[in-house]
């Protein structure tokens, strides 16, 4: 599901998980684990990259609507652990996005310090919305970390997606690089980020980082509870399966 690379002082986690990289709780949680480790390791930064064509399409909404309230019980506080774990990871994080980012695909790009795509007639954006789901806080905190104000309510509450080009200008990207040329750009600059010396790396990104990590956190105190009721919700169930008959089946894809 997620392999680890070696490619000097930089290590590769490679998201193989599928046609779609779609997130569920396995996945989730071996990608927290990995952040967890890469952070104690000796790697001095990490490119997240993925196989086939789609960087992730978000959560695996055909195991959400077959395993219902209890799958969505384990799934919520893995999603939360594996998004936090991805925003605090200490070292440089280089997103190198291939294809599609959708949902929980474009929040977990966003965790990176720099997000590095490929030009292609591919779609980036949070859909989240469109489902019925209200963002878990750390979602919608990632979201609001990389995203203006004005982008912020766009991309949030419309659950429009948007090519390349787009994407960029509201801030889910930070550059555009041809397809041939995208991982060797996120090798390049996840070794120009570790050139800078680790103490000081980290203690600054923790720096530009820590208000929107304290507002996921009390947000997370607050407001999970009412987040989980409204995701197990009946309406929120019919409306999964609902989305799933009639969009994933036609593209053969997961997304949420």
């Amino acid at each position: 599901m997620l392999i680890t690379e070696s490619a000097g002082p930089v290590t590769v986690l490679r998201l193989r998980h599928g046609k779609a990289n779609a997130l569920d709780v396995t996945l989730l949680r071996e990608l927290e684990a990995a952040f967890v480790r890469e952070a104690k390791s000796e790697t001095r930064a990490v490119v997240l990259a993925a196989d086939g064509p789609i960087f992730c399409a978000g959560l695996d909404l055909f195991q959400l609507a077959a395993g219902g309230t209890d799958y969505i019980r384990r799934l919520l506080p893995a999603l939360h652990d594996a998004l936090r774990a991805a925003f605090t990871f200490p070292k440089p994080l280089v997103a190198a996005i291939n294809g599609h980012a959708l949902a929980g695909g474009c929040v977990l790009a966003a965790a990176a310090d720099a997000r590095l795509v490929a030009r292609g007639a591919f779609r980036i954006g949070v859909t989240e919305i469109l489902v019925g789901f209200p963002f878990p806080p750390a979602a919608l905190g990632m979201m609001r970390h990389v995203c203006s104000p004005t982008a912020l309510q766009e991309v949030a509450l419309t659950g429009r997606t948007w090519g390349p080009e787009e994407a960029l200008s509201r801030g889910l990207v930070d550059e555009l690089v041809a397809p041939e040329e995208l991982f060797a750009r996120a090798l390049a600059q996840a070794n120009a980020f570790a050139a800078v010396p680790a103490r000081a790396f980290a203690l600054t990104k923790f720096q530009l980082r820590s208000a929107t990590l304290e507002k996921i956190d009390r947000d997370q105190e607050e407001l999970g509870p009412q987040i989980l009721d409204a995701w197990c919700a009946p309406e929120i169930g019919v409306a999964v399966k609902a989305y799933v008959e009639k969009t994933l089946k036609k593209s053969g894809g997961a997304k949420g």
